[in-house]
């Protein structure tokens, strides 16, 4: 099974797309603002989900430390 949440590589202003499921949520320049977007998709426990899990995230172009190209 494909992971729920999709992180896109960070574009030239450092924003990284994200997908949950086929719904863009929008930017994030930060795992903060990661953690908001999943908020806001009703995922629970979104501020302590392990975002390093490949079962539900896939990162693209870096993983959860890369913020900016």
């Amino acid at each position: 099974m494909d992971p729920r949440i999709v992180i896109h590589e960070p574009d030239v202003d450092g924003g990284r797309r994200v997908h949950v499921d086929s719904t863009i949520l929008g930017l994030a320049y930060s795992e903060m603002d990661l953690r908001e977007f999943l908020r806001r998709a009703g995922l629970p426990d979104w501020d302590s989900i392990d975002i390093t899990d490949a079962g539900m995230f896939r990162w693209m172009g870096g993983g959860p430390e890369t913020w900016d190209q």
